[in-house]
């Protein structure tokens, strides 16, 4: 919405955004936004990221003389609503060669054409490519053909010359004065992006992202982090009280996948905890909080497992739901949650393949520490931006030991800050295992291990590389 919005704001001045209250309105179009727009006399709304199933809210609006425009990349039904125009290249009948633009991708398209169509040059397009890139990376969408284009010029934009408000955020995270990746956004700018409309109302993050002095982008950056700090203690709080449920529920390790409800959890978060479920237990997770009468929820899945189409074989049961293949967001009523898990459950356990629910890498090659170098880092990054579909390549080494200093850091010592050598070159390099203390002690014995991993930028240390354990497990010869 943001890109849009600033867009058009160059060539008209009675143009506004509105942003629906997900605790009031739930998510996308609603009667109240409709209502608003026609006491503020808007003739023509530009919907972006939602939409595609919005009939009755569409009809209504229709009836009221206001037009629609949709721009949304989720699976639409067979119905579609009465839009003058839907833009959606996962309409059947659509043919733009590529179906796998993110939501903002296919508010850029819209404009791209607009400028085309009115003699704008493509140049006045460029500085809003940075959206594009913080869309792509947080929006789960595949990082491969013109989402690869827009995510690689996008990021160049956000390295060189963002937008006000995302250069706050970037202050704000600490991110100044390194090159920015894909990998800073998903966890970094998308979170602190995302946290206004998860804790209260996310117009407060479009706002600062339209903002055009940076002092006061600045502050707004200052509050929205704010509303990160909130949202991780929840985060946190909602996932340990999931894990308990999970480990009680004793044919977990026979089922194919995780379904939880509580009335008390926040409904904004509930997409997160979906995706720590997801992570830690590799089973396609829905996570339902209840709205009165209503269970209101968010799914997630596993590498290569359409969670959208397992909910749509549920759709008798749905009230309403949305999504693609790998988040989703449902609603039904409580009662029929337990019906739904059974449901739900049969159809993961008839179309999930064994594999997708175990934790595996995919080694690239095996390496000695004497191949690394920041030539070979460089290499690789021609192979960027990374995320799915693009994955960032991981490398493995065996029979590495402990040189001595490697120790626990964190803020809950969760994560092992590693100085390694292995035994065939004698080389030494650094590493950082997040999330993985509990390997600590086997380290510390000076046993020899293998570590799988990426390769990546040491932001201490200028132009020296460090490694991303991605995995550590006891040397064979140790087992």
């Amino acid at each position: 919405m943001a890109l849009v919005y600033k867009f058009l704001q160059q060539f008209y001045s009675n143009i506004d955004y509105y942003i629906p209250n997900r605790y009031e309105e739930g998510y996308g179009v609603s009667m109240k936004g409709v209502d608003y727009a026609k006491e503020t006399g808007v003739s023509l709304i530009i919907i972006l990221d939602c939409g595609i199933k919005a009939i009755e809210e569409i009809t209504y609006a229709k009836s009221l003389g206001i037009d629609f425009i949709i721009c949304d990349h989720h699976v639409p039904d067979e119905t579609m609503p009465p839009a003058v125009a839907i833009l959606n290249p996962k309409r059947p009948d659509d043919s733009y060669p590529f179906k796998q633009l993110c939501g903002c991708g296919v508010g850029f398209k819209f404009m791209q054409a607009f400028a085309k169509n009115n003699g704008i040059p493509f140049s006045r397009l460029i500085p809003l490519l940075d959206f594009c890139a913080v869309s792509i990376a947080a929006d789960i969408v595949p990082v491969v053909d013109e989402n690869r284009i827009l995510a690689y010029h996008g990021l160049k934009q956000l390295n060189q010359n963002p937008s006000v408000g995302l250069k706050s955020i970037i202050d704000i995270c600490g991110l100044n004065g390194r090159e920015l990746s894909m990998s800073d956004i998903i966890f970094k700018i998308g979170p602190r992006i995302n946290a206004s409309g998860r804790m209260e109302n996310g117009k407060e993050s479009v706002d600062l992202l339209v903002e055009k002095d940076f002092r006061a982008a600045l502050e707004a950056a200052k509050h929205i982090n704010e509303y990160n700090e909130q949202r991780k203690d929840i985060d946190k709080q909602m996932t340990e009280e999931a894990n308990v449920i999970v480990s009680k529920l004793e044919t977990l390790q026979h089922q194919s996948s995780i379904v939880l409800y509580d009335e008390h959890w926040k409904k904004g978060v509930i997409g997160i905890v979906a995706s720590r479920l997801t992570e830690i237990y590799f089973r396609p997770t829905v996570v339902l909080t209840r709205d009165g009468d209503l269970a209101t929820g968010s799914a997630r899945s596993v590498m290569g497992f359409d969670v959208y189409s397992a909910i749509k074989s549920c759709r008798d049961l749905l009230m309403n739901f949305g999504g693609h293949t790998y988040a989703a967001g449902l609603t039904m009523r409580w009662a029929d949650i337990p019906e739904f898990r059974k449901r739900f459950q049969q159809y993961v356990e008839d179309h999930i393949m064994p594999e997708q629910t175990e934790a595996m890498l995919d080694i690239d090659a095996e390496i000695d520490f004497k191949d690394i170098s920041k030539r070979l880092h460089n290499d690789l990054k021609r192979f960027s931006p990374f995320g799915p579909g693009n994955p960032k390549p991981i490398f493995c080494t065996k029979g590495v030991y402990d040189y001595g200093t490697s120790k626990v850091v964190g803020r809950e010592q969760e994560h092992i800050k590693l100085e390694l050598v292995d035994s065939i070159s004698g080389t030494v390099v650094n590493g950082i295992a997040f999330g993985q203390s509990a390997s600590a002690r086997y380290i510390k014995s000076k046993r020899s291990f293998d570590i799988a991993y990426t390769i990546e930028d040491n932001v201490f240390k200028r132009n020296q590389v460090q490694l991303q354990i991605e995995d550590i497990r006891p040397a064979e010869d140790n087992l």
